[in-house]
């Protein structure tokens, strides 16, 4: 079965041909800026317009015409409005034109999906480290539940949201990766520990950052430092928890975040040490990407779900991973 995947949740478009389990083409453009962050209306407009082009290569690379394509599955819930109703637009109008079935997903569950996928991993806890999303997931009773998550901002926002303080554009994650390195790793600089049971508050970090960037009294390459030591401890500390309460032995990490070697390296140590097994995904599949919606959107339609009607197809920028209903497992 052929299926074209489109992702538009928020900086990324993305389009991708999956025959099966066999990942033929996954094609993305990602929203940038030298400086600030992202103007939802402003990343509706770079979707609109690189849209075409981003599906013509996806289309291209897999050798696949459009005729071919027997599902479209697009990213239909959570994210910015402004995007998802452009996947939810272009995957409208393919339907349309071309009399293909198509479904709506689920980003998030996406990203465990595609994990399980490309890694092997069986019935892992994930650790979901993206922009707007940071939870601590696992499959029990018959549903992906939430054993812990961020109470204010997501992990990479307030990452990205510190970089943008500092000028270093958007997206700011690997910016702030690349200045850790040069941080001095023999003095800590002390930063709040915010952990609540399995759940992490981040904001009053971004507080004491932005004022000690104002003293002038520590190198931000020292502060960036501080920074991934910090929260990337808090996060691997709830996953650990939740593999505990769980009784699991397995972690799968998924989201942008997740491409950050330091924070892979703190989530083998501690799998090591616990006897667990590590799984990480190609970077491909960590960031936001439209195989996983692809794969996501087969393994729905082969367990009986049903193709949308153009009538009522709609987006929910703001569903919650528990909230949907697991048909495939």
């Amino acid at each position: 079965m052929i299926v074209l995947g489109i992702e538009s949740t928020a900086h990324t478009f993305g389009a991708a041909i999956i025959k099966d389990r066999d990942v033929l083409s996954n094609e993305r453009d990602l929203f940038t800026t030298e400086e600030g962050g992202m103007k939802p209306f402003e990343v509706a407009q770079h979707h609109v317009a690189c849209c075409d082009e981003i599906i013509k290569k996806a289309l291209d690379k897999a050798n696949v015409s459009i005729k071919n394509v027997d599902l479209i599955s697009y990213s239909s819930s959570p994210g910015i409005g402004h995007t998802l109703r452009i996947g939810n637009m272009v995957a409208k109008s393919l339907h349309a034109l071309h009399n293909i079935p198509f479904v709506g997903v689920n980003h998030c569950i996406a990203h465990l999906e595609i994990g399980d996928m490309t890694t092997g991993s069986k019935d892992p806890v994930l650790l979901y480290c993206s922009g707007a999303n940071t939870q601590v997931i696992a499959y029990d009773g018959g549903k992906y539940r939430i054993f812990g998550e961020t109470l204010d901002i997501g992990i990479g926002n307030f990452i990205d949201s510190f970089a943008r303080y500092i000028k270093l554009g958007f997206p700011g994650g690997p910016k702030i990766e690349k200045l850790a390195l040069e941080g001095n790793k023999e003095e800590l600089i002390d930063l709040p520990y915010c952990v609540k049971g399995m759940d992490v508050v981040f904001g009053g970090i971004l507080t004491n950052l932005k004022t000690k960037y104002n003293s002038k009294e520590y190198k931000v390459e020292d502060l960036c430092y501080s920074l991934q030591e910090t929260v990337f401890a808090m996060m691997i500390e709830t996953a650990e928890r939740a593999m505990a309460h769980c009784d699991k032995n397995e972690l799968l990490l998924g989201g942008g975040v997740a491409c950050n070697k330091r924070l892979q390296e703190m989530a083998r140590t501690m799998c090591e040490e616990r006897g667990a097994k590590l799984f990480v995904p190609e970077n491909q599949f960590l960031v936001d990407n439209a195989a996983m919606i692809a794969w996501q959107g087969l393994i729905e339609f082969q367990a009986g779900r049903k193709s949308d009607e153009a009538e009522t197809a709609t987006i929910q920028p703001y569903l919650r991973t528990d909230e949907v209903e697991v048909l495939w497992r």
